[in-house]
């Protein structure tokens, strides 16, 4: 799968699965990945439940739901391989303008290697 042919086409929406280090699950919406390469994305993330399990536990899926009839889409299965805390580097890439509500703190631009791919239903075999 070409996942920048496919995601600048692509109108959807995304969630991103992440655990803890005990196997406590968290699922989140998230908006499109930006692809680096072939086999690696980034995601923006917010210092909240994901991005604190995601430092725990590098592991975590993408589920990319396309708009419209039936159940189109893909899964990503990913592993984290880089974080930029850079607020320049992370408003190059952020989407919309949230600043710092709630005192929440800044936000990473995370790199995730994705290791596999599937279609959202099925296998893909």
């Amino acid at each position: 799968m070409n996942l920048q042919e496919y995601f600048d086409g692509a109108v959807g929406m995304g969630i991103l699965s992440t655990a803890d280090t005990q196997g406590n699950v968290d699922s989140a919406i998230y908006s499109a990945p930006h692809i680096i390469s072939e086999d690696t994305i980034a995601l923006v993330m917010r210092p909240r439940l994901s991005f604190e399990n995601i430092q725990k536990n590098p592991k975590a899926t993408y589920m990319y739901i396309e708009k419209g009839p039936g159940y189109q889409g893909c899964r990503l299965y990913l592993e984290k391989v880089a974080q930029d805390d850079n607020p320049e580097t992370v408003s190059k890439y952020q989407r919309t303008s949230h600043g710092n509500q709630d005192g929440e703190g800044r936000s990473s631009l995370v790199y995730f290697k994705v290791i596999h791919t599937r279609p959202l239903v099925g296998d893909g075999q």
